[in-house]
């Protein structure tokens, strides 16, 4: 019998990852134990200093301001995603707003940013549109500050939300909804009861595909936020050219990087088989919990 060559196949995708991923992050796993050198770059020799600085106020003050801005930010996202995700499902033009999530794709990422600081700029769009209706006497401060930097990455992300939850959603079998409803919930009820449990699997993807490019943004606080939206990804780019610390910035990049895969492994067992969207031997059960009680079948 002939041998298959599975192996062969794989082989792209496995060169792949070892040259784009798993030889970067060696190198970061090996800078982050070394000395920095006096001018930048490394020392060969092995020390523990970079994980002591980890310690210091400063980087915790910076790891709070990033968590709160990436939770804030994602919750927003995610409530603003549901709704925009069940109405294409339901929709009859789902590819009329397939392609009005997609549009933003079509225009370069900085430039979408700097649209956002024309128009919430002391001198920009909305500024003026407020002092020419008479509502401000002066501009009002929109920019450089955490609520701007949440805006704009609620902005920026919102489509890699709305995206899985609408796929998800449209495999749902919406006749579970007026089942619920027949037997006695409301419309609420049955959405909270009945839908979210069976599209965990989408919310879950949502949540990954937001809450991880977030906790690591750089550019969004760079150009619009202030002193106090500073993130760990700034921090890290300050280490690696101001403070030419390689080995910190290296020390810093795995810590998060082991965070967020703990996390991500975490989360994905406690949802256990409800990653994909939940098994249909649930439906009933959802079903039964959107009964009010002393109602029967």
């Amino acid at each position: 019998m002939k041998r298959q060559p599975g192996g062969l196949y794989a082989l792209p995708s496995l060169l792949w990852l070892s040259i784009f991923f798993l030889a970067p992050l060696a190198i970061i796993v090996a800078y982050s134990f070394l000395t920095p050198g006096p001018r930048g770059g490394i020392e060969w020799t092995p020390t523990l200093n970079a994980y002591r600085a980890i310690a210091n106020p400063t980087f915790a003050k910076v790891t709070i301001s990033t968590i709160l801005i990436a939770i804030g930010a994602t919750a927003i996202t995610m409530l603003i995603a549901i709704p925009c995700g069940y109405y294409m499902a339901r929709s009859t033009r789902q590819n009329f707003l397939l392609m009005l999530v997609m549009i933003p794709f079509w225009t370069n990422f900085l430039i979408r940013i700097y649209a956002w600081i024309a128009i919430l700029g002391n001198e920009g769009f909305l500024n003026d549109l407020l002092l020419a209706t008479g509502l401000v006497d002066e501009s009002v401060r929109f920019l450089y500050n955490r609520g701007a930097v949440m805006l704009v990455l609620v902005y920026t992300y919102l489509p890699y939300a709305i995206l899985p939850l609408y796929s998800t959603i449209d495999k749902f079998d919406f006749s579970l909804l007026e089942a619920a409803r027949d037997l006695g919930a409301t419309k609420l009820e049955a959405i909270i009861k009945v839908l979210l449990p069976n599209i965990r699997g989408g919310i879950l993807t949502a949540f990954l595909f937001t809450f991880i490019p977030i906790f690591g943004a750089y550019a969004v606080p760079l150009l619009v936020g202030g002193t106090e939206s500073y993130m760990l990804g700034n921090l890290i780019a300050d280490e690696l050219t101001k403070s030419r610390d390689w080995p910190l910035a290296s020390a810093i990049s795995l810590v998060i990087t082991l965070v967020t895969t703990i996390g991500v492994l975490l989360l994905l067992r406690a949802n256990g088989a409800n990653v994909l969207g939940g098994s249909g031997d649930e439906e009933p059960k959802v079903i039964a919990e959107a009964m009010p009680i002393g109602s029967s079948r």
